[in-house]
């Protein structure tokens, strides 16, 4: 299960593109965090401190408590992060004020285990990975880092479907129409064998060149 972090936040007053921008020069980070019947609520966050989270690779599915300097704590969970379209940095985010014993829809990592013990791998087949995260229902005190797939059974040619992964328990997959497809094992493709064909080097004949035997060959036949 994800540990929930902590997230220190000043209050911040909504004062459009140039607020904004202002805050962002100081090193923080616009957000807003709304929900649970409440009135949003307009703060900034460090910028490292996003930064950081984001390079866990887990952050829009890590339940955060953040304490907000005059107005108390929320307890949270990343929605929606804007990105710069160059820089890659953090413009702004939108958190989900999380209610008791809510149930939230993520997605989840997952981590293929197994791989020594394949047959398939064993014989050199390659892993084609169709899903690397998987969307779930989980509980707010209960998501899960990752998911493990085992392939320590898969052959060449196996597929690895949704039925086969070990849910925690409450956690539930919320595509329930079709067994989908995660992973499949596939053969190495063949390298291109070159033909072992004697040819004395200056004798290729291009196609110009059986053009013309033909037409000499012709000819001569007159």
């Amino acid at each position: 299960m994800a540990e929930t972090s902590e997230l220190n936040a000043t209050p911040r007053e909504t004062g459009g593109k140039g607020a904004a921008r202002a805050i962002r020069r100081e090193g923080r980070v616009p957000a807003v965090i709304y929900g649970d019947k409440k009135d949003p609520e307009s703060i900034s966050l460090d910028f490292v401190d996003i930064l950081k989270a984001l390079h866990t690779g887990t952050f829009l599915s890590t339940v955060f408590k953040i304490n907000v300097e005059g107005s108390g704590q929320s307890r949270v969970i990343p929605r929606d992060i804007q990105v710069d379209p160059i820089k890659d940095f953090p413009m702004h985010v939108d958190f989900l004020r999380i209610a008791k014993d809510a149930q939230l829809v993520v997605e989840i990592a997952v981590h293929f285990i197994g791989e020594e013990e394949s047959p398939g791998m064993k014989r050199g087949g390659v892993l084609n990975i169709v899903r690397h995260e998987i969307e779930v229902s989980a509980p707010a005190d209960a998501i899960p880092e990752s998911i493990e797939a085992d392939i320590s059974e898969l052959d060449i040619g196996d597929t690895l479907h949704a039925s086969a992964l070990k849910l925690p328990k409450g956690v539930v997959l919320t595509i329930t129409d079709r067994d989908f497809t995660v992973a499949s094992l596939a053969g190495q493709v063949a390298e291109e064998v070159e033909e072992d064909v004697d040819i004395v080097e200056g004798e290729v004949p291009t196609v110009g060149d059986e053009e013309a035997d033909g037409e000499e060959g012709g000819e001569n036949q007159e």
